[in-house]
């Protein structure tokens, strides 16, 4: 009775991140620390760091990962896969109600001045994420010089590639040092089980085959979501680009082609919506079915956001099952510091990255920085800063 409660508790806590957190897979981060960590204690902040390092390395929606695979920890596969739907499903269904909205109006110029705080807020967000990450796990020389190494590595390679490989190369150079780590007297020998690895292709050779042989829009549509969702590394601002050109610029024949502002409309509610940005392909997938009625639309964001969000999930239910066999080994705990050193450098540079494309005005500093202070110096919860931000908007709209 006590577990199910307990999965009760921590499925209602997803919910909540579900609806107040904005800003991407780094700001993502700071929420589920305070929330997972700092208020319910699920688990550690090393751990925290261990997982999301982990799901950096793989492709897919790093903060989905994180979260499903702290759902599976916490309760097995069950717990997790409710996990992922808890968490998917508002975001999902408020881009699949902007794209049935979007095509049933002819004028498309949305003003979403109201919003204008949300991205300096995020940037606030990102930045004390990182502050947070580099004070509690960044410890030693080594961590500090791969962080800062890191950090400036990320900011001149402007490509998602370049995340798995800095997080990858970081934890070799301290994994030289496992002559310092304690000897695991109960190490075990590795069992790897295949099963979700054989689950992730199967589901992709199939969906490819049953795509050519039946031509099914749907299928096509899972299909596509699902190879993008197998292919990318980082958050929604890498998946615009693939999506844009295949369902704008080159639309195949069997979908609707999407508009330059449809498109462009869409992912900027996409950035405004609390939850995860992969969202957006449920907006797409609604788009490219418009010509199929209501159930159409339901059923191509069903089959575009589910393409894109099991990749990921069965990729990270494959590693997390041998992780905890494979970090007893002294050479993969030594290399963790460089991981997490590398992480934090990551996330300090996605602040400086996010801010960029901001008007660089006083107010936008300012937010970005009063949201700072308040995050490491009130106990004001991350919602009401949100709903702050989104009132001032309003208040301050035409000024």
């Amino acid at each position: 009775m006590v577990q199910r409660v307990r999965y009760y508790i921590f499925l209602r806590d997803v919910l909540s991140l579900a609806l107040t957190t904005f800003g991407g897979p780094q700001a993502h981060l700071a929420h589920f620390h305070k929330v997972l960590i700092d208020k319910r204690h699920y688990l550690t902040e090393e751990e925290l760091m261990e997982i999301n390092s982990l799901c950096q390395i793989l492709p897919g929606p790093t903060s989905t990962q994180t979260l499903t695979a702290i759902g599976f920890k916490i309760g097995g596969p069950n717990l997790a896969y409710l996990t992922l739907l808890v968490w998917v499903l508002p975001a999902v269904s408020l881009m699949t109600a902007a794209a049935m909205i979007m095509s049933s109006i002819e004028a498309k110029n949305w003003s979403l001045e109201f919003t204008r705080f949300i991205q300096p807020i995020a940037v606030g967000f990102v930045s004390y994420g990182a502050y947070m990450i580099s004070q509690k796990t960044v410890t030693t020389k080594t961590g500090i010089a791969l962080m800062i190494m890191a950090a400036v590595a990320s900011y001149f390679l402007q490509t998602p590639y370049v995340f798995p490989i800095i997080l990858v190369v970081s934890g070799l150079i301290t994994a030289l040092k496992y002559k310092a780590q304690p000897k695991e007297l109960d190490r075990k020998k590795i069992i790897v089980p295949w099963n979700n690895f054989l689950l992730w292709a199967g589901v992709l050779i199939f969906a490819a085959v049953l795509g050519a042989i039946t031509k099914a829009l749907p299928v096509r549509l899972f299909e596509n979501f699902y190879r993008n969702g197998s292919l990318v590394f980082g958050g929604g601002q890498v998946l615009a680009p693939l999506l844009y050109t295949e369902f704008v610029q080159y639309a195949p024949k069997p979908y609707h082609p999407t508009s330059h502002e449809e498109f462009l409309s869409g992912y900027a509610i996409a950035q405004s919506l609390p939850g995860p940005v992969f969202s957006f392909s449920a907006y797409i997938g609604t788009l490219s079915m418009r010509d199929h009625g209501t159930l159409g639309k339901l059923l191509g964001a069903l089959a575009s956001a589910g393409g894109i969000f099991l990749p990921g999930t069965f990729l990270i239910f494959f590693t997390i099952r041998f992780w905890e066999s494979l970090k007893k080994y002294r050479a993969v705990r030594a290399s963790l510091e460089g991981i997490t050193a590398a992480s934090a450098g990551l996330v300090a540079t996605s602040a400086i990255i996010m801010f960029q494309p901001l008007e660089h005005t006083v107010l936008n500093f300012s937010t970005t920085i009063i949201t700072f202070l308040l995050l490491a110096f009130t106990r004001i919860p991350s919602p009401l800063i949100i709903l702050g931000g989104l009132i001032l908007g309003f208040l301050l709209r035409g000024f």
